[in-house]
Order: structure tokens, then sequence, then C-alpha cells
């Protein structure tokens, strides 16, 4: 669905964007990490067609996002970190505009604007100016506005950004259903741990330099080459300590009471084997499970790794 090659944007002598290449199929949610001035936003506008870069592709569906701009724009919808509302308009009057625009017909914009507000929650706010709402609530209808053309590509930058606690679980809703309706989202956030639990692939971007892209889960195995695993046992916890720490792949063990936490090196096949020999050892297992690294972590290791490549 999104198809980005050797990405470069530069401003005078500066990279904003250094050579970028990822891949999004459709359907996929994709997370981009970075601090401030990554280069995220940069990305993102040239998806968006708002601004040219200075070499490589961009296509969104197979289409030139620099040679066929206005095609493109039918089939993404773009949420900026930093937005105007007209305020003096009722919400129902600023989605029947941005639908307008859209060439939709009148009974074509009046149903779309029906569901989307109903999505977003808004559907008693209709007659409510927007700059009466409260800042998640624009933020809810600027989500809602952008897909008002029912776009296959939903480009949002920081779209929780500044909001408060309830309102960032509201948004966290909406993402989940529009992941259900097999939209392809491109999403930034500052806010770690709830990109990973809508993204199906994370990149990390350092400096204009897309560092890692992948899941998380794929991602930590290649930083550290270990998983952790959480084992919970009714009983005989030091025959089970005794028994893992013979096995080749476990290189540490810790834990308090009845549950271990053991840094393991095989394969999801060897841990099913892990599994079945404290069974077959009559070791009563009530819990075996894989932990995956947080996101905060993934980000820390590969800034960290990124930034001693560079110092050497």
């Amino acid at each position: 669905m999104l198809k980005i090659e050797n990405l470069v944007k530069k401003y005078g002598n500066f990279t904003a964007v250094d050579n970028l290449s990822l891949e999004l199929n459709r359907g996929d949610i994709y997370g981009f990490v970075g601090p401030n001035g990554a280069g995220k936003t940069t990305t993102m506008r040239v998806v968006a067609t708002l601004m040219e870069a200075t070499s490589g592709t961009v296509l969104v569906d197979g289409i030139n996002v620099a040679h066929h701009p206005v095609q493109v724009r039918g089939k993404i919808g773009y949420m900026p970190d930093f937005f105007g509302v007209y305020d003096n308009l009722k919400v129902d009057e600023y989605m029947d505009f941005y639908g307008s625009c859209y060439g939709l017909s009148k009974t074509d914009r009046n149903r779309r604007s029906d569901e989307l507000l109903e999505l977003v929650n808004l559907q008693d706010k209709k007659e409510n100016y927007v700059d009466t709402l409260s800042r998640g609530m624009k933020q809810r209808l600027c989500l809602a506005r952008s897909l008002i053309h029912n776009p296959e590509l939903l480009i949002l930058d920081e779209p929780a950004s500044g909001m408060d606690p309830r309102a960032r679980i509201e948004m966290k809703g909406i993402l989940k259903a529009l992941k259900d309706m097999n939209k392809t989202i491109l999403i930034s956030s500052h806010i770690l741990h709830e990109l990973a639990e809508l993204c199906s692939s994370i990149g990390i971007i350092e400096r204009g330099i897309l560092v890692y892209s992948g899941e998380i889960k794929d991602i930590m195995w290649k930083l550290t080459g270990k998983t952790i695993l959480e084992i919970t046992v009714l009983s005989d916890v030091d025959k089970a300590v005794s028994l893992l720490r013979e096995q080749p792949l476990v290189e540490d063990i810790t834990g308090e009471d009845n549950t271990l936490e053991v840094s393991y090196s095989g394969s999801d096949d060897d841990m099913v084997k892990l599994l079945k020999m404290l069974i077959n050892q009559d070791i009563p297992v009530m819990s075996f499970t894989k932990e995956e690294g947080s996101l905060e972590e993934v980000f820390m290791e590969v800034t960290k790794e990124y930034e001693n490549r560079n110092m050497e």
C-alpha cells in the first residue's frame, strides 16, 4: 500500500531524511518512533504530497506521489501534529465543508459525517461550534475529517499529542476500530507503550536514518539474541531451577517465590521442548509465558547502539 525507496530530504546542507526505505502492506499499522527532529514529520509530509523529496521514490497503492499528487490525495487521509480548525463553523458544517472539498454529494456527505462522528464519539456535538470543543474533541474531529473520503491510507502525526489520559484512551479505541476496518495506518507518537499495543510493526528513526524496522519482538531478538520466559510453578521450585540450569540454552534464572524469570536463547520450538521437559519431570507448571520487550526498551537499546556506532 505504501512503498518508500531511498527517500532523501535536504534543507540546504542539513539532511532531514537520509536514504529512508520502508514498505507497508494493506492493513498494516506501522509506528514511527523517534525523538523530535528525527525526520518523522518530514517523511509523513512527503508521503502526504505536502512536501517534495530531494530524491527517492514514494508510491501509494502503486501511484508515484511526486508525479500524481492529486490522485494520491484521494487515497490518503492526513492528520498533522499541529492543525487548524475553522472556529466559526459548527461540527456538522465543518465535516460538510471537507466532504465538499473531496467532491462528495450532499447525501454522501451527510451519511459519511454521521458515520464518522459516531465513530469518534462526537455525534452529540453536531450543533456545537468547533471552538467550544476540548482539545481532545478537536483532535477526534480532525481524525474524522481525514476519513471523510474513505481513504485507504491514514497518515497520523502524533494524533494523541497533548491529550489527557481519558482522551488518549478514547483515541486508542478509535484507532483499534480503524484497524478492524483494515485501514493501512502510518502513525507517529511519543507515547511508546500505546504504539506497542496498536502496531503490527515499528520503525525507529534517528537523525533522519531509519535505524531499525520490523516487529518489536524481532527487533528485541536481533538486539539481544535472547527471550525472557516467565515460569510459575505450584511447588518444587528448587527442583525446577536445578533442571533449568542444566539446559544449555538457559543463560540466567532470577525470580521470587514460585515465579522464575529465565533468560533463554532458544527458538519457539526449543521453548516447547523446555516446557515438555519440565512436565515430564513432574514439575507442576502453572504458567509458561514469553515476555515481549517493551517499546521503551527497544527504543533505548536501538538509539544507544546507534550513538555508540557514531562515536567509534
